[in-house]
């Protein structure tokens, strides 16, 4: 497989490989792993969570109430504690 990158990026992998003394092909290996790693965990994740959500087991909440609950509580905690 070939994978074409931007030239800042080709050359950030090569000094990193002078660097690091690894062979490029190695980083990007290693990255992409970590990467999709990360990836199917973030999509297990939501998975999960929006069958919660469809089955019931947890509520939606209102993303605007939430920030105000959020607002108030920062406003009360700095009149408790003033800088």
């Amino acid at each position: 497989m070939e994978v074409h990158v931007a030239p800042e990026l080709a050359k950030k992998l090569s000094d990193l490989a002078a660097t690091t003394g690894r062979a490029p092909d190695e980083i990007v290996q290693d990255a992409l792993a970590g990467y999709l790693e990360e990836v199917s965990s973030l999509r297990e994740t939501l998975d999960t969570r929006y069958d919660d959500l469809k089955n019931g087991l947890v509520k939606p909440i209102d993303g605007e109430a939430f920030f105000e609950q959020l607002r108030q509580r920062e406003e009360n905690l700095l009149k408790r504690h003033p800088r």
